[in-house]
């Protein structure tokens, strides 16, 4: 029982470490309505750059703000495709994130860099007498609580509350006098450099830098984005943003369970993804057609 325990509390403190990915993925996915598979790679080169300056002697603190501007340079590249050289969104987004796997092997200059011997942001908390458990629980819950408070501060100012509007209403937010292009750059560019801190925190939680490490990344921010939705639907912006962390935390527990199961295997990881994922996609019709046969029902009973 004790064992179910440990791995559950690891899995939280993994999925609050995902939720700032699932987190910029909510910008892209919900806010602008930009379907944004650059994730897949700016994950990737959190990681990297973040391995490479630890190894060259760098501060965790130094590496996780320069794997933050290189996804915020990779959502800008994917941005000016789209909104400047009229690519669609897609189609950019794919472009960006098979140029950065290249991109990612240059940085690191071999497939993977392990960080179990260097100082880390963990090894920090580990020196200090916390755990290994402890410490990803203590820096996923405080990378997840800033984050979640400052993009409730950002989307609330007037430049954010016009990205937040973009997704929804384009040609409103252009009657209004904003630039709907510069507006999408700027949310592309919030959310992969959101996307590749997670990297940053996951590679040295992880103890290792793979260049593919972000493969299915996107999966799993669509997977926590639902999950919260479904398990804590709300029409405010902070129970919104505390759903999308909810549900990153939630799918890691499932996951872990999951494979608990006995038969199930590591490689079965993706095919469970998959079947959540579709599930939570199906969950949301099934209670609308749920609430439109009780409405039925109740006037017809009238």
């Amino acid at each position: 029982m004790s064992g179910l325990l440990n791995s559950i509390a690891a899995a939280t403190a993994q999925g609050l470490l995902w939720a700032v990915m699932a987190l910029g993925l909510y910008i892209t996915y919900r806010l602008l309505s930009f379907s944004d598979l650059t994730v897949d790679g700016s994950f990737a080169t959190g990681g990297a750059i973040t391995a490479v300056v630890i190894t060259s002697g760098g501060s965790p603190l130094l590496a996780m703000g320069l794997a933050s501007i290189g996804g915020i340079l990779a959502g800008f590249v994917t941005g000016f495709l789209n909104t400047r050289m009229r690519i669609p969104a897609l189609l950019s987004s794919i472009l960006t994130q098979i140029a950065l796997y290249t991109i990612n092997l240059r940085i690191m200059g071999k497939p993977n860099i392990p960080l179990l011997n260097q100082r880390t942001l963990f090894s920090i908390l580990q020196d200090l007498g916390l755990g290994r458990v402890g410490t990803g629980l203590v820096n996923g819950l405080v990378a997840a609580t800033l984050v979640v408070v400052a993009m409730y501060w950002f989307f609330g100012s007037e430049i954010g509350a016009a990205i937040r509007a973009t997704g929804n209403n384009p040609a409103m937010v252009r009657e209004l006098g904003a630039n709907t292009q510069t507006t999408t750059l700027i949310g592309l560019m919030l959310a992969n450099g959101l996307v590749a801190l997670s990297g940053s925190l996951v590679s040295q939680q992880q103890g290792f830098a793979d260049v593919g490490m972000g493969l299915g990344a996107i999966v799993i921010g669509l997977a926590s984005i639902i999950i919260g939705e479904v398990l804590l639907p709300s029409t405010t912006f902070w129970m919104r943003l505390v759903g999308v962390a909810a549900g990153s935390v939630i799918y890691r527990i499932v996951i872990t369970l999951v494979l608990e199961i006995p038969g199930i295997k590591s490689y079965d990881l993706r095919l469970f993804t998959a079947i959540i994922v579709a599930l939570a996609l199906w969950l949301p019709q099934v209670s609308a057609t749920w609430r439109q046969r009780r409405a039925r029902k109740g006037q017809d009973n009238a």
